[in-house]
């Protein structure tokens, strides 16, 4: 047997213990965590609002649900997840009970505190409508388990075609097929974005754009799918989240190029809404005509008569005009569409049967399970990753299949396999020369320079770009709150707010709501994250900033960028235990959020243990010269 099935094995015995830590998890916690804390956590809404249900354009009932309490908490429903809606009866002396429903549903767009859910047609949707004490929370996802389990089947059996022989280059160190041309010339791009682009082009079988933080990868990857369209009539554009597919689907718009979304988006706007396949089928001069087919067929159901040969016959004609309406509609969206953008599950979309496409563009695939890559790799020909495995590895929950390998992803294989197809983009254009210093020396040998004009960016004359504000004499304490909620430093959270305030106070009100000058807060730790919103909502200073100031984990400001950052890394103890600050890529997404200043609050004493935050924390201490030494 060869090494890349034997490898493939192996990835998918890590995927089945990683399936049942995460199955077992997810029993012990809705049976231990409490409803409070899962409302706390995002993972569960209650109460809730039951509003009108409704068929969509795929057929499917489906129910409004509203949040009518903690809407100032962030939550993770978001299209395609599995949800279980639940009463909350008294039970009497204070305790409740809590009856889950029997069906599992599923989201089908979620935006602020308005859901929409596809339900079983059972008269579930009344039960929603009209019941009290109902709430709903996330329920355990086996379908992409389902799905990244098939993918790796397929892949291990797959024999003569191309699918097999790209598995056994992937795992190989094979040479790999070029075209070869003079390089196009791309005057808007830097020269590093320039090479890449002609190297996605020269490509045949696979190409890995690595992109650090601030180098331009999104534009670097749409003037690469832009100039694949010139070649071929249709791409397929993937990535691991729903964020990740709308904000390049929402960039190639911008080109004038016509994107067809196949799930719905977590970025709601119109113009987002507007190139999904639901709205564009809405859309569609012959959907009215198929609505009321489609309505027809319900109401004859609902009056059938049993055994009628009549309506029988009747039913078979209105199906028959139904499904010839809905495949005339859906082949004329294909048809037109250039760019086929889902995430990588979404691949799996009953709408993608049959389809192959000639180039895959895998985005942020650094932060994709190997098992979920291989979804859409099995309908392409060549494929192009983008990403930075220097940044967000991808979640696994299970110690031993992290231990196993299952953190390493295929684009992480690709690099070490085959450096010969990796790409780096090495001029940045986001943060102080003195903010991206550190990151390009640790963790890309230098090799990643600051554009010229944002090379001395910042707030404030002969300010520092980056403060360390040390909590070690400061009696800043961690708390623990939970197994599976992670840890507080409340003293440090308060310090962080107040060292905010007078950073703020020194660039001036009016001047902060005039240019609009953006910060970020950040911490690892979701418990510290709750506390810091909670202490910014009661706090009267920050209330002209709200709509400015950002707070959330490091996972959450993953792609994004501000002005000012302030991190409160909450860990101070006397063992020097650091728990999962010792994932350093996580810490280069935290400091590389920065354009302008970049303020740590952390315990030296703590910290410093570990090689790279006593580097980190020299490193500031260097370059501080004007601001506090605290």
């Amino acid at each position: 047997m060869n090494n890349a099935i034997l490898a493939l094995q192996q990835q998918r015995l890590l995927l089945e213990i990683e399936y049942h830590t995460e199955k077992e998890a997810y029993r012990r916690q809705t049976e231990a965590i409490g409803l409070r804390r899962q409302v706390k956590r995002g993972d569960a809404w209650f109460p809730i609002r039951g509003g009108r249900s409704y068929y969509n354009s795929l057929n499917q009932l489906v129910v409004e649900v509203f949040r009518t309490q903690d809407t100032d908490i962030e939550h993770n429903f978001e299209y395609g997840r599995p949800v279980c809606f639940f009463r909350m009866t008294e039970q009497g002396k204070g305790e409740a009970k809590i009856t889950y429903f029997k069906q599992t549903c599923t989201v089908s767009y979620a935006d602020g505190d308005r859901m929409v859910v596809i339900i079983p047609e059972n008269g579930m949707a009344a039960e929603i409508q009209n019941g009290e004490h109902l709430g709903v929370q996330l329920f355990f996802d086996e379908t992409s388990y389902k799905l990244m389990f098939d993918a790796l089947d397929r892949v291990m059996q797959a024999r003569g075609n191309r699918l097999a022989y790209l598995r056994d280059l992937f795992y190989s160190h094979a040479p790999v097929g070029r075209f070869t041309f003079s390089s196009l010339r791309f005057p808007w791009l830097n020269t590093t974005q320039e090479h890449a682009v002609n190297e996605v082009l020269r490509s045949k079988d696979v190409m890995v754009v690595h992109g650090p933080p601030g180098t331009g990868k999104t534009t670097t990857l749409v003037e690469a799918i832009n100039e694949t369209l010139r070649r071929e009539s249709q791409v397929l554009v993937c990535a691991q989240s729903n964020m990740a597919v709308d904000w390049i689907a929402e960039q190639l718009t911008n080109r004038g190029i016509n994107v067809l979304r196949i799930g719905n988006p977590t970025r709601v706007n119109d113009k987002m809404l507007s190139f999904t396949y639901e709205r564009r089928f809405e859309a569609h001069p012959d959907y009215p005509q198929l609505w009321s087919i489609r309505k027809a067929i319900r109401e004859l159901r609902q009056q059938r008569k049993r055994g009628s040969d009549s309506y029988h016959q009747k039913i078979d004609r209105l199906q028959s005009r139904a499904t010839e309406l809905e495949i005339r509609i859906q082949s004329q969206l294909f048809d037109e569409a250039r760019v086929i953008a889902s995430t990588l599950t979404g691949a799996a979309n009953r709408l993608l049967e049959g389809h192959h496409y000639s180039t895959l563009f895998i985005d942020e695939a650094a932060q994709a399970l190997e098992a979920a890559c291989w979804i859409p790799i099995r309908k392409a020909t060549r494929v192009i990753f983008a990403g930075d495995h220097c940044q967000l590895p991808p979640t696994v929950k299970s110690l031993a299949a992290l231990k196993g390998g299952l953190g390493k992803t295929l684009m992480e294989r690709i690099v070490e396999n085959k450096p010969e197809v990796v790409t780096l983009l090495r001029m940045q254009y986001r943060m102080n020369e003195q903010i991206m210093r550190f990151s390009s020396d640790y963790f890309y040998s230098g090799q990643v320079e600051s554009a010229p004009q944002i090379k001395y960016r910042g707030i404030l004359d002969y300010d520092d770009p980056m403060t360390w504000i040390d909590t070690a004499d400061m009696d800043c304490r961690e708390e623990f709150v939970g197994e599976s909620f992670g840890r507080i430093n409340k003293t440090e959270a308060t310090l962080t707010l107040a060292t905010l305030e007078q950073y703020l106070t020194k660039i001036g009100k009016q001047r902060v709501l005039d240019e609009r000058i953006d910060i970020g807060v950040i911490s690892p730790y979701r418990a510290q994250v709750q506390y810091l919103r909670r202490l910014i909502a009661k706090k009267e200073f920050f209330k002209p900033y709200r709509h400015l100031i950002s707070v959330n984990t490091v996972d959450g400001f993953q792609g994004q960028e501000r002005d000012i950052i302030v991190i409160s890394l909450v860990r101070a103890n006397d063992d020097g235990q650091i728990g999962f600050l010792r994932d350093l890529r996580r810490m280069n997404v935290a400091i590389t959020r920065a354009r302008m200043k970049l303020i740590i609050l952390g315990d030296s004493t703590t910290l410093t243990r570990h090689p790279f935050y006593r580097k980190l924390f020299e490193y500031v201490k260097s370059t501080t010269t004007h601001s506090s030494k605290n």
